[in-house]
């Protein structure tokens, strides 16, 4: 049995070519679907905080489905990593699936984010790979929910899968799903969410073979390769009509870093430089250069053609430079589970770089945090170990013609949802006392920045803890063109005893009966002079209690 493609690849008719292209989208949306229904945590079924995509022979992304963005991004190296590490003349069989969740190399975000993948072959040949990547809520390691600021290396972020085979011609490795249920504190969950990725996949490998049983493998190889061919075209067009030109942003960690970025556009190429940048942490707020090329990957999609499809062939005009051993290109060991803070501030700054000359696309800045909380213990009902992983939503900025919008998630995210109250409180075992829009006061503008929210856990059971890092807890969301800042993010615990405390980072943070987590998300940046908002608008923010009159008349000059 050969698994090679062929060499030359008859052209087929645009209307059958258009109709294979259009199943391919639809069989990426089946597996989203499927991997929907099937999960075991809420952080896949509710916050949908995974991703599917299918891959061609070669391992070029050839169609991506629902999902995060970040993860389907990644999806590709992903597929290479097996593909370097396996010969797929000799070692990939129909049947196959391969696990890898190591951050530095294999497209991989960090531990939590386990990639499952699956060759599909058609008449003896590999005809393309199918994949998922979703956030396992725990994988081992020193720390609950396999995450800490804190960590000095992957060591300590949990159990690592260094791209085997867990599956080999169809026959599960038992030992592999036995290790991975001893290292997690949530065995049922952990092989659950496995079972369910796998199910995800083999449904895509069926509507995938039953398309070749339809059309033919050789008519399934011309759509791919078409596919990302018309994707290169169509972004290549696109390139064409951005900005040109050098643009370059610099931000100030929390910490006091100084980081930056410079965009080169041209005819031909978007190249990102981030030379020059801190090198990688001793702590766990590192990223890998496959998540930093994602970053500039959702960038460039933002601009050019936010509505579009998204293959190989769009990211072609892509370049980044990168220091090796940079907080964004770290190297192993380093830790990496929470990537995505560091992840979330560079799509900001390229964001900040490119909003002064795209106003038309890109508002102020939002909230840029994904101020993931993890949260656990002792369920109240059961009394079985519990976890919860929830992304916050917050403020996003104002822009040229609109204010900014309440309560949405990051542009990092996609298609992300926040865990309704009903469920939080049934399934995960917390009260929640209030969810309602942040009434702190910032990000005033002709056109305002949007209000972030609070959140407040009520803990319903001793033995509890809490792990988070918020990025953007000391300097709020940059304004645009005269806008005010935004405010900032952070949690604080409320003891029953009434003693209070702030965070913008914490490390299984032990919680008590009674205790309230109160969550703040920022409110993001304003959008032009203060002076120049309508004085019917400011009304309009004071009865909707976007701001005191107080603030009003020191920001807007403002009385009655």
């Amino acid at each position: 049995m050969s698994n090679q493609t062929p060499s030359a690849i008859d052209p087929i008719d645009p209307i059958t070519t258009e109709i294979i292209q259009s199943s391919l989208t639809a069989i990426t949306d089946e597996m989203f679907a499927t991997m929907r229904k099937t999960a075991m945590s809420s952080i896949i079924y509710e916050v949908l905080d995974f991703g599917v995509a299918m891959m061609d022979a070669t391992g070029s992304l050839a169609s991506s489905g629902s999902g995060i963005p970040g993860f389907i991004g990644m999806l590709e190296p992903g597929v290479r990593s097996v593909m370097e590490k396996f010969d797929v003349a000799t070692d990939v069989f129909p049947g196959d699936i391969f696990m890898t969740n190591i951050p530095h190399h294999g497209g991989v975000s960090h531990l939590n984010d386990v990639v499952l993948i699956l060759p599909v072959f058609a008449d003896g040949k590999l005809l393309a790979w199918l994949a998922n990547k979703a956030h396992w809520v725990d994988v081992g390691g020193s720390f609950p929910g396999s995450i800490s600021p804190d960590a000095l290396d992957i060591y300590q972020e949990g159990l690592q899968l260094p791209c085997i085979k867990v599956v080999d011609k169809g026959i599960t490795n038992q030992s592999v799903i036995d290790i991975l249920a001893i290292n997690s504190r949530l065995p049922d969950i952990t092989v659950g969410d496995f079972w369910a990725g796998v199910a995800s996949m083999r449904a895509g490998e069926r509507r995938l073979l039953s398309l070749a049983g339809k059309y033919g493998p050789a008519a399934l190889y011309y759509a791919i390769e078409d596919y990302i061919v018309t994707g290169e075209a169509m972004s290549r067009k696109a390139l064409s009509g951005l900005p040109k030109g050098t643009f370059e942003a610099t931000d100030i960690t929390d910490e006091g870093l100084k980081i930056q970025a410079t965009i080169k556009i041209s005819d031909d190429e978007f190249l990102v430089d981030l030379r020059g940048n801190p090198p990688q942490r001793k702590d766990a707020l590192n990223a890998s250069f496959d998540a930093t090329f994602v970053d500039v990957q959702m960038i460039y999609k933002a601009i050019a053609g936010a509505q579009t499809f998204a293959n190989a062939g769009t990211f072609k005009p892509l370049n980044v430079i990168v220091d090796d051993d940079s907080m964004f290109a770290a190297k192993y060991p380093a830790a990496m589970s929470v990537y995505y803070e560091t992840s979330i501030m560079l799509f900001d700054l390229l964001w900040k770089a490119l909003a002064p000359v795209m106003p038309e696309c890109l508002p102020a800045g939002h909230y840029a945090s994904i101020c993931g909380t993890f949260m656990g213990g002792p369920h109240p009902e059961t009394g079985k170990d519990h976890s919860i992983v929830e992304p916050q939503i917050g403020g996003w900025g104002g822009s040229i013609d609109r204010d900014g919008l309440n309560a949405l998630y990051t542009g990092y995210h996609g298609d992300t949802f926040n865990v309704p109250v009903e469920v939080a409180e049934q399934r995960n075992g917390l009260m929640i006392d209030r969810l309602c829009l942040n009434e702190e006061q910032g990000g005033e503008g002709e056109y305002i920045g949007g209000k972030g929210i609070n959140l407040d856990y009520r803990i319903l059971r001793d033995d509890w803890w809490i792990t988070m890092a918020y990025v953007r807890s000391k300097n709020g969301p940059w304004g645009l063109n005269g806008g005010l800042k935004g405010t900032t993010n952070y949690i604080k615990v409320l003891r029953k005893d009434g003693h209070e405390e702030r965070f913008s980072s914490c490390t299984a943070l032990p919680l008590s009966k009674g205790d309230v987590v109160q969550v703040v998300t920022a409110n993001g940046g304003g959008y032009g002079s203060p002076e120049s908002r309508p004085r019917a608008k400011v009304l309009a923010d004071i009865k909707n209690g976007y701001i005191t009159k107080k603030r009003a008349d020191e920001i807007y000059g403002f009385s009655e």
